[in-house]
């Protein structure tokens, strides 16, 4: 995980040229921010007009697929890229044609690069030494910051003698020992393996809580950004499909794309047959119905649903009541440990996956073969854009 040091300024208000009565303004704001490059003579458009506002202490995940734009607009933030147009500010203050030596930020990426010849302590200490920082204020802040990533007692060690996850850590308070207002992280747990992974993703959310700093996180891992984020704007092709917290995008997808890229999820296309209050029936072919919550929908309009397979239940017979009652037929049961996964191909040829806990109340018991129902309550039901 390389760390650059982009910026020296101080923190506080007074570094961004503003007085410290003024109202809070957002960490990092762009405003239509686009980005071309030009590739065998023609222009490829890598960002198209983003517009988004990232709160003081915010951790903020770009989320998307390789190729999407996440990483350009992450070094436009940082300076390294200029944008074709558009507005950047950090703390209220347009730093689109800033350099980068002068944005009061930090970068990290995925490779650690740290100095070999150098200890832990020494490595930390490096660029408060470079700004010629007195030393008892070094052995302080390095001291406060070994803390808290959590490697107190290894000041001594070489990288070498550190495991990945611990590396990470050096490199991770080597950039905020300078205390930056916000810290870019570019893919920075994508080089360790997947249980380390997982434990350092809670350890960057407890060190980001308390250092109380802006964190704005690039990753193409859905898992790592609904773990850790505040919000997370997910990207493709170059603009945000959606820009919401983790619990929001995860169980109200605005498009097909973020309900296909976040999790896994059901896509059902039918037409409304009815409309009772605030509850609109689809028909699934000659026997199915999803019922769906919402207002503003029409007889006869044409409609694409998503559910999560963790909501569908497995039934023998067909359910009562106001529920969602789909028929189909158990193609492929897979035993995952704590679920079972189930794909069911319904009447019209589409499949649904279902997800059900090993509890010792599951209510399934289908086989390949069978002939079951799916059901699952109105709330459940979302309808997306395309």
């Amino acid at each position: 995980m390389t760390e650059i040091q982009v910026g020296h300024a101080a923190a506080g208000p007074a570094a961004v040229g503003r007085p410290p009565d003024w109202p809070e303004v957002p960490a990092i704001e762009l405003e239509g921010v686009r980005k071309d490059f030009v590739s065998r003579g023609e222009v490829v458009r890598a960002v198209k007009g983003i517009s988004l506002s990232i709160a003081e202490g915010e951790f903020f995940s770009l989320l998307g697929p390789s190729g999407c734009g996440k990483t350009t607009t992450m070094r436009m933030i940082a300076g390294f890229e200029e944008p074709t147009s558009g507005t950047i500010r950090l703390h209220g203050m347009d730093v689109t044609d800033v350099p980068p030596n002068r944005r009061d930020v930090n970068m990290v990426f995925q490779s650690y690069a740290l100095f070999p010849h150098m200890n832990v302590w020494e490595n930390v200490a490096f660029g408060l030494k470079r700004k010629k920082v007195p030393e008892p204020e070094i052995r302080r802040r390095v001291g406060e910051m070994l803390e808290i990533v959590g490697l107190t007692g290894r000041e001594r060690s070489r990288p070498r003698e550190l495991s990945g996850g611990q590396q990470q850590r050096v490199a991770l308070a080597r950039a905020l020992v300078n205390r930056p207002r916000a810290l870019l992280l570019d893919e920075p747990l994508g080089a360790l393996d997947l249980k380390l992974r997982q434990q350092m993703q809670l350890e960057l959310k407890r060190i980001q809580r308390e250092v109380g700093i802006t964190f704005v996180y690039v990753t193409h891992d859905q898992s790592e950004a609904l773990t850790m984020s505040d919000r997370i704007a997910v990207m493709n092709d170059g603009a945000v499909e959606q820009l919401a917290d983790p619990r929001e995008i995860y169980e109200r997808p605005a498009t097909a794309f973020v309900a296909s890229f976040i999790g896994t999820s059901n896509l059902l296309s039918g037409q409304i047959s009815a409309i009772s209050g605030d509850v609109a029936t689809v028909r699934l072919g000659d026997r199915g119905r999803v019922l769906l919550n919402g207002g503003g929908h029409r007889l006869g309009e044409s409609v694409q649903i998503t559910v999560r397979p963790e909501k569908i239940r497995i039934l023998q017979g067909e359910p009562e009541g106001d529920v969602s009652a789909v028929p189909g037929v158990v193609s492929e049961v897979v035993y995952l440990g704590t679920y079972n996964s189930y794909a069911v191909t319904l009447d019209g040829g589409a499949e649904v996956t279902v997800f059900e806990q090993n509890a010792h109340d599951s209510t399934s018991t289908a086989e390949r073969g069978d002939s079951v129902w799916l059901s699952w309550q109105p709330h459940h039901s979302y309808a997306i854009g395309s």
